[in-house]
């Protein structure tokens, strides 16, 4: 087993229409208004920018991520990630009876040396970080859209 690489995967179901949902998440600036691991972003360009991310566990990463994909036709988001994570995160959404449902996935081989040293370990508690953090992130995105009025 490799222990410094994760994959994980969340579905999220949504109560408003997918180009709306595609909308609030193709805007990874404002992530950190409705996220709130997502501590910072910081864009370099259109394509790239830094982001800072922190949940229960008291470290904090930061990668360095280019959008790969943007296609708002098949509604996928995609972005490449460098720094204390390297691979991929990926948004694919399609429409639901009453809504949206938005897959993420995301790939990634931890770099952070803390994080490399407590592999074994730690791994149980960094997947319950990262499955508390999609929580929040969901709940966050549910009460935008809500405020949007939108479905």
């Amino acid at each position: 087993m490799d222990w410094y690489h994760y994959r994980f995967r969340s579905v999220w179901d949504l109560d408003a229409a997918p180009d709306t949902v595609f909308g609030v998440l193709e805007r990874a600036g404002e992530y950190p208004d409705w996220w709130p691991q997502v501590r910072e972003v910081t864009p370099v360009d259109e394509r790239t920018g830094t982001a800072r991310f922190r949940s229960l566990i008291p470290y904090d990463l930061v990668v360095s991520a280019r959008e790969s994909r943007n296609d708002p036709r098949a509604r996928v988001l995609e972005m490449e990630m460098t720094g204390d994570l390297e691979g991929w995160a990926r948004w694919t959404l399609s429409a639901r009876s009453g809504g949206t449902r938005a897959l993420y996935e995301q790939e990634v081989e931890v770099n952070k040396p803390l994080l490399r040293r407590l592999a074994v370990a730690g791994r149980p508690f960094f997947l319950a970080n990262h499955a508390l953090m999609m929580r929040a992130g969901r709940r966050g995105l549910r009460d935008v859209l809500a405020r949007r009025h939108t479905v």
